[in-house]
């Protein structure tokens, strides 16, 4: 009990908070990084069930599972990039269309300004002061109008790195199911088949766990989130590769 009093008092300190608001301005990959680890785990074991459901060899599902992570993984993270570089030109396209509207309309500008503040509670000569101090720079003007009338984040994060982050998430984590079928010839199709499935459920679990770990959630709770997710995906894919398979014989 006492040492959870004082980690809270340490993160009450001047310099802990000073610490925590300069963080909490940075971005953090860890979206990124979930969302190919996640993509790339179900969507290559999407494939080995898909094959395993179809009764294919294994080489096929190597190569097809492969193909999807090389292909798929650069596909997001391409898709990523594109994304986080359209947000950067969002933020660019608002700051020059405030700035143009704080010189055309400066007394309409301040005046959207007090009722953004008026709403959070301040009133009178403090309301005021707030108006006069936000106004007479320009910059800091601008970027209250950018994050607290259009909800914008001032600095986005970096396409460049939320591409890479992707994409080697996806590519790391989708490796995971096949790497078992490449010893099917020594162990057997069965076997390999209920490895890749043990290795990419343990992967689940640790995706989902770090994602816990690091958003200060129930690790448990959000471990078994991800596997239910992706073991989800992974079951409809077997299903529809023993349909399909069926279909086809039929």
């Amino acid at each position: 009990m006492n040492n959870r009093i004082e980690r809270h008092a340490e993160r009450h300190t001047e310099q802990a908070i000073a610490q925590r608001l300069a963080a909490a301005t940075r971005h953090s990959y860890l979206g990124d990084f979930v969302l190919g680890a996640v993509d790339g785990t179900v969507t290559t074991f999407a494939v080995v069930t898909g094959v395993a459901g179809a009764h294919l060899p294994a080489p096929v599902a190597i190569v097809l599972g492969l193909a999807n992570v090389l292909a798929d993984g650069f596909s997001m993270a391409a898709g990523n990039y594109l994304k986080t570089k359209s947000d950067h030109d969002v933020v660019e396209r608002a700051r020059r269309r405030e700035e143009r509207e704080i010189e055309r309309y400066p007394e309409g500008e301040r005046e959207e300004i007090r009722q953004i503040f008026r709403g959070k509670g301040f009133d009178g000569e403090l309301l005021e002061h707030i108006i006069a101090t936000i106004t007479e720079n320009r910059k800091q003007w601008v970027d209250t109008m950018l994050t607290e009338e259009l909800g914008l984040q001032l600095v986005p994060p970096s396409p460049a790195k939320a591409g890479a982050v992707t994409f080697l998430a996806f590519v790391t984590t989708g490796l995971v199911p096949i790497f078992p079928l490449f010893w099917t010839s020594v162990a057997g199709e069965e076997a390999t088949f209920y490895a890749s499935i043990a290795a990419t459920a343990v992967t689940f679990v640790l995706i989902g766990a770090f994602k816990g770990r690091v958003l200060h959630h129930s690790v448990v709770a959000s471990a078994l989130e991800t596997l239910a997710v992706g073991g989800s995906a992974a079951a409809l894919s077997y299903l529809a590769g023993s349909v399909l398979e069926r279909l086809v014989s039929a």
